[in-house]
């Protein structure tokens, strides 16, 4: 019998990820043993503390992606947004599954932002979901909130919050779909890089977990996360940046939509290639934005340049 042990985070939304992989491997591969195995990250120990770019780069991978350098774990389950654009010297994302609901949702009382009461407090630790609401209702009250997915819906039952924002694909694979009131369209709120989809991290040189690995692997989140993230790099953005990416896979066309939203005003671009031009199509846009804000890059500006966020 053939045995993998897969790393992953110790959050209700992380065990549920893992357990999408378990089961999809063993489901592939009926002789395979999967073992889940633990792993606490900084993200998971520091809660007491706003998210910024003080904590570092790989806040809720680093201890996932030593254990996979060091042997510990064969695998590592992440959400792709999590995930450093640039990795460890040795690793590589050997799979992206087939991708969830990329958007964000609003959990409360009220359906839609336009909905709430004047000056309501939202909570939200993201830059990005921070800027693109103060675009659409500037009166609100954005406020941090941290915690695994069902501490932040419980916020709003507490009465801490008149509502929250979260990942629509955190919500459904928690069980908690039901609590969503609104989902966010992309023209309002565009999701972060690699929101909804999962990647498998393995070891370049591990022959075996990768050939394990293929089975998983959908062609279209590929390519779609693939544009969004060398976006990203390109920008030299992080988790701490404000920016939004999206790809969407069509036939044969990537159509990739990103934002990088200032305090003044939201500087947005569209375009579109064929999917084996991901890398392509996500530099060139990350290019665009960059011109339009009259930068070479957005490193330096306060903002992390390759870490993720939750």
């Amino acid at each position: 019998m053939t045995r993998l042990r897969v790393g992953t985070r110790g959050s209700e939304l992380a065990r549920a990820q893992t357990r999408l992989v378990q089961a999809a491997l063993g489901a592939r591969h009926p002789s395979l043993e999967v073992e889940i195995v633990e792993v606490v990250t900084s993200g998971d120990r520091i809660q007491d503390v706003p998210l910024g770019p003080s904590l570092g780069q790989a806040f809720f991978t680093k201890e996932l992606e030593d254990a996979l350098l060091e042997g510990r774990v064969d695998l590592a389950v992440h959400s792709c947004k999590d995930l450093a654009t640039v990795l460890p010297e040795g690793l590589c994302i050997a799979a992206v599954p087939t991708r969830e609901d990329p958007r964000d949702a609003l959990v409360g009382p009220r359906a839609g932002p336009r909905a709430l009461p004047h000056g309501a407090r939202v909570g939200t630790s993201s830059p990005r979901r921070r800027r693109f609401l103060a675009a659409l209702r500037p009166d609100l009250e954005l406020a941090d909130v941290r915690g695994n997915v069902p501490t932040r819906v419980a916020a709003v039952d507490e009465g801490r919050f008149d509502a929250v924002v979260l990942a629509v694909a955190g919500l459904r694979r928690v069980g908690l779909e039901g609590r969503i009131n609104d989902v966010l369209e992309p023209e309002a709120m565009l999701p972060a890089a690699g929101q909804g989809a999962l990647a498998i991290e393995a070891r370049q040189d591990d022959t075996r977990a990768r050939r394990l690995l293929a089975a998983l692997e959908c062609e279209p989140a590929r390519a779609e996360v693939t544009a969004e993230r060398a976006c990203l790099r390109r920008l030299g953005a992080g988790c701490q940046a404000p920016v939004g990416a999206l790809g969407r896979v069509a036939g044969r066309e990537l159509r990739l939509s990103a934002a990088v939203a200032m305090s003044d005003r939201i500087e947005s671009v569209d375009l579109a290639s064929e999917p084996d031009g991901a890398e392509a199509l996500g530099i060139a846009a990350a290019e665009m934005l960059l011109e339009r804000l009259g930068l070479s890059t957005l490193r330096g500006m306060g903002w992390s340049a390759s870490g993720a966020a939750p």
